[in-house]
């Protein structure tokens, strides 16, 4: 598959924390570019700095230097270039967790349609626009049930509905199979990589899960903070 734009470019990050004798580097000089159409895992062992990248990618955790540009647009180059990254991260990004994360007050359609709201979208179109995710996710017959009555893949399929909700191009993913079955799982990344190919989005995801695998386009290994290959 050709590959489209590219979504994720990040040169030189690092991430450390404290100084001197107590200083942790927890991301030393990362370089990663992902395009569009790619779905991508990041592996290595607790504290390689898995995690901490996916935040940076997310504008969730500052880098301690290095410069960032998400659809070709410079947000960070030793500082934040964006005031607002609440709104950076509505308008580029969608996440999805190994805990779905969904608000148990609120039906399905609510869920994902909250995000929406928080974008400033009218009421309709955002019910619209959930109810059409939903619908391609093959769970809208379960818009108006409560997260308690959804089963594990249902809810799951609904956590990935409200990632792209405001159609982002970049997904981000931690651990999103780990509490499924095999079948489940491999449901779930097909799915991903289907929206990577119909949306022209990337998928990047934090993972363990060995029986996946096979649907990444590449396994990018961490080890102390240091990208190995790619």
């Amino acid at each position: 598959m050709a590959l489209g734009d590219l979504l994720i470019d990040l040169q030189s990050v690092a991430k450390h924390y404290g100084e001197g004798e107590t200083r942790v580097d927890a991301l030393r000089g990362v370089d990663l570019q992902v395009r569009a159409g790619e779905v991508i895992a990041l592996l290595g062992p607790s504290g390689s700095g898995k995690t901490t990248l996916l935040n940076i990618i997310g504008c969730i955790l500052d880098p301690s230097s290095g410069r960032v540009k998400l659809e070709n647009e410079p947000v960070f180059d030793g500082r934040w270039l964006r005031r607002d990254l609440r709104k950076l991260r509505l308008d580029k990004i969608g996440f999805i967790f190994q805990a779905h994360n969904l608000l148990p007050f609120l039906t399905a359609e609510e869920n994902v349609s909250v995000v929406l709201d928080l974008a400033g979208w009218p009421l309709d179109k955002g019910q619209k626009r959930a109810l059409e995710l939903l619908d391609y996710l093959e769970v809208a017959h379960r818009s108006r049930e409560k997260p308690a009555h959804l089963s594990g893949g249902e809810a799951q399929r609904v956590a990935i509905a409200r990632a792209l909700a405001n159609r982002p191009r970049i997904i981000l993913a931690d651990e999103p199979t780990a509490a499924l079955d095999s079948k489940r799982a491999q449901l779930v990344m097909d799915l991903l990589r289907k929206l990577a190919e119909e949306q022209e989005a990337c998928i990047v995801t934090v993972t363990h899960d060995e029986k996946i695998f096979d649907r990444f386009d590449r396994l990018i290994h961490l080890r102390d903070g240091r990208l190995l290959d790619s």
